[in-house]
């Protein structure tokens, strides 16, 4: 999910190139005995640590506890060099890493829900909040951090209110603050936490209402041109440019904010979410 930009430096920095994910095996050379070896959780722990020094851009990775593999997705531009390398930086534990390739390319996914504009481009809203008697809504970091205020509609003269803080990279959230009396902002959900194999659903501002299942928690990804995020849910929901920041939840269940993947709601995709329950912590607000 992206924002849709007017200006050529929203599109540097926001801009997402999505595509078809078809999670296959990578053909690379592996010892035999590899495939036999059992890992602790403190090696797949460090071999995932390692992946995430290895500086490559456009995977995606976590730790398999079925397995006893570290998952690491490519996307269509990482290239065999790339892989070897990642496959140096685990040194002797490279067996421990199970690759796997996807076209389309890992970029934030910048909106969903209602959309939200500013700075010649557009987001989403995720969740209402709420601090003491002020209102505020949460989005995704990478849009805070280009965007100081928020309007309602593309014209941008329909005033929602001003970024009041935001975390990206490492993490991925953001906090608007509503200073337009005017403006609505409903509820109807209450924080809950993910797990693998739940059914969830995404709202966003390009591509409407999407469900799928969450595979993964605990994901890393490294997004073309920024650092790394952590601690992501990861979910087979599709979803397209302009859906970012907006809300995954399931049922009246507040799960997570967009935050970036690939592909798209023609064929399929993989998207990454940023917990809501960390963001709402961190800023202090209730999730209504």
């Amino acid at each position: 999910m992206r924002i849709r930009h007017t200006t050529s430096r929203a599109t540097r920095l926001l801009a997402v190139a999505v595509g078809v994910v078809t999670a296959g095996v990578i053909a690379l050379p592996t010892p035999s005995s590899a495939a036999a070896q059992v890992y602790t959780t403190s090696q797949l722990v460090a071999v995932s640590d390692a992946v995430e020094r290895s500086g490559v851009e456009g995977i995606a990775w976590h730790v398999d506890g079925t397995t006893g593999r570290v998952v690491v997705t490519a996307d269509s531009s990482v290239s065999r060099a790339e892989i070897a390398k990642i496959r140096l930086s685990a040194r002797g534990m490279a067996g421990a890493i199970r690759f796997e390739r996807t076209s389309g390319v890992f970029t934030q996914l910048v909106s969903s829900g209602d959309p939200i504009y500013g700075s010649g481009g557009r987001c989403s809203l995720g969740f209402n909040a709420v601090r003491g008697s002020t209102y505020y809504f949460l989005t995704a970091g990478h849009c805070g951090e280009v965007v100081n205020t928020w309007y309602s509609n593309s014209a941008q003269t329909n005033l929602i209110g001003p970024t009041v803080d935001y975390s990206f990279p490492g993490d991925d959230y953001g906090l608007v603050r509503y200073d337009n009396p005017a403006q609505s902002h409903p509820g109807g959900f209450t924080v809950g936490d993910a797990f693998v194999g739940q059914s969830v659903t995404r709202t966003g501002s390009t591509t409407g209402t999407h469900s799928g299942t969450v595979t993964a928690l605990n994901a890393r990804v490294r997004y073309l041109g920024s650092g790394v995020v952590r601690g992501l849910i990861r979910t087979d929901v599709c979803a397209e440019p302009g859906d970012s920041g907006g809300p995954l939840y399931s049922g009246s269940t507040a799960l997570g904010l967009t935050s970036g993947g690939s592909g798209n709601c023609r064929t399929g995709g993989t998207t990454f979410y940023q917990p809501v329950r960390e963001a709402a912590d961190a800023y202090d607000v209730t999730i209504y």
